[in-house]
């Protein structure tokens, strides 16, 4: 694995819109972020593929070009997206993978669409990246246990840290940037920890990480930059860490995306699943843990969901590549990584 050298002050940090950019409504939202990341002591580089009046920045080749600019400029150290998107896959043929292979690793970070582009580099370079809150996300206050990415995009080769959950979600809505673009408070008003979905008892378990969002990643299960099984064969004899979270599609949907997943091998060499909190609807009485639980319990490894580690706040970032430690009970949940 290779891990990117550590954020420090007077650093440049990218930001592009590999999928979706920013409308005018977003703009002083946009600029609280970036003073966020200034106030950290990093210089902030904005891209041209920023716009925001369809559903993609810029035509594929610019964002392609743009974001390859920014992986392998020796001046830019980490590469934030302002947000997700919905078709950052068209990027995948046009990026320069030698290249990339070949150019000091960059912090690349993001989750939503942002996997699409995360995980292939992981993946396929060898290089850990960040499933972790997006730009508009970064002014909000960490809650107690958790980090930012730009927590994790600082600290030194070896460095183990742990995690844990606030026991506390947002169950409806988001907060509208338009009208209070300085939002900087998680409204955390629902009760909620981890479940284990497969069994009762406690877990401890460890392996490396890999994941994302389902709706985008089960798109690239079966081809070149979704080929987990080869990662893990490289780079994890000792097993992995499996993490989805689903966004929006029905429990019907995800379940039919798992199972794609799990029969093109993105699960084979899984120790555990972990599964992301989602406000995603149910199909009927068909439950999104019952979908979860029907794609994936005949791997016969501990499956926990409600992890905040998908599009229901706060966000408790993973690194893909890092080893990890898993712990579940009754009255503790918490994932400890290290960075190597």
């Amino acid at each position: 694995m290779r891990f990117p050298a550590p954020l420090r002050p007077g650093d440049r940090v990218g930001v592009t819109a590999p999928s979706s950019g920013l409308d005018d409504s977003m703009r002083d939202r946009l600029q609280v972020a970036i003073r966020t990341v200034e106030a950290h002591g990093y210089q902030v580089v904005v891209g041209n593929c920023m716009d925001g009046t369809r559903h993609i920045s810029a035509p594929a080749a610019e964002r392609a070009g743009e974001l390859m600019r920014m992986l392998t400029d020796p001046q830019i150290r980490a590469v934030v997206p302002p947000w997700g998107g919905e078709t950052a896959i068209d990027l995948l043929p046009l990026l320069d993978w030698d290249a990339l292979r070949e150019a000091d690793p960059t912090w690349m970070v993001g989750y939503s669409d942002m996997s699409t582009i995360i995980t292939p580099l992981t993946l396929l370079t060898g290089t850990a990246t960040i499933h972790g809150n997006n730009l508009l996300d970064t002014p909000y206050r960490t809650p107690e246990g958790l980090l930012s990415w730009l927590d994790i995009a600082t600290m030194q080769p070896g460095t183990v840290f742990t995690q844990t959950p606030p026991n506390r979600y947002r169950a409806q809505g988001w907060d509208d940037y338009e009208t209070t673009p300085e939002a900087h408070e998680f409204t955390l008003d629902t009760p909620g920890r981890w479940t284990r979905l497969d069994a009762d008892g406690d877990v401890q378990v460890e392996g490396r990480l890999i994941g994302g969002c389902i709706e985008t990643l089960c798109n690239l299960t079966g081809t070149p930059y979704g080929d987990v099984a080869s990662f893990a064969r490289a780079m994890a004899p000792e097993g992995l860490v499996v993490y989805v979270e689903a966004f929006g599609h029905d429990a019907a949907t995800i379940c039919r995306n798992l199972h794609g997943m799990r029969l093109a091998g993105f699960f084979t060499s899984a120790n555990a699943v972990l599964v992301g909190r989602t406000r995603a609807p149910g199909t009927g009485s068909f439950t999104q843990h019952e979908a979860v639980l029907d794609a994936l319990h005949s791997l016969a490894v501990p499956i926990i969901a409600d992890v905040e580690c998908g599009h229901v706040p706060p966000f408790l970032p993973l690194v893909n590549g890092a080893r990890c430690k898993v712990v579940y009970t009754r009255h503790r949940n918490e994932i400890t990584q290290i960075i190597s």
